[in-house]
């Protein structure tokens, strides 16, 4: 399996739009993007940082998942994401050695990426997300 970088760490908070102010006018970050995802009721904010991101994560409905996290006091960090060069044959080599998966197989992420969790009980309870990032167009 190839690790090629951080991609991002995942950040739970309340609203996007309450946070930007931390990130963007006192840390001084730009914004990259807010993404709406509906069918997870989530709202993502994304900022660079060198060549990885901060993931902002938001629940957008009352008793979503991200939503429930916050209410719950689990708001803060929430996931790494290292960015692997074929998801596929990192599941499959995780698997071999025992790492036991949320994700099976890979399911469609963010901005045309490919994804999976690693079930925290095998990981020192840190969640674990890989990603194969889509490949770039031909020029």
């Amino acid at each position: 399996m190839k690790i090629k970088r951080i991609d991002h760490v995942g950040v739970v908070v309340r609203d996007v739009e309450a946070s930007r102010r931390l990130w963007e006018d006192c840390l001084g970050i730009r914004l990259d993007a807010v993404e709406d995802n509906p069918a997870s009721f989530v709202r993502l904010a994304l900022y660079p940082v060198g060549e990885s991101m901060v993931e902002l994560l938001a629940g957008t409905k009352d008793g979503s998942k991200f939503a429930n996290l916050v209410a719950e006091g689990k708001g803060g960090l929430h996931h790494v994401c290292l960015q692997v060069e074929d998801i596929d044959a990192a599941l499959a080599e995780l698997k071999e050695k025992g790492v036991p998966l949320l994700d099976q197989v890979a399911r469609p992420g963010h901005a045309g990426c490919r994804i999976a969790f690693l079930d925290p009980a095998g990981t020192e309870n840190c969640l674990i997300e890989l990603a194969e990032l889509p490949a770039a167009p031909a020029r």
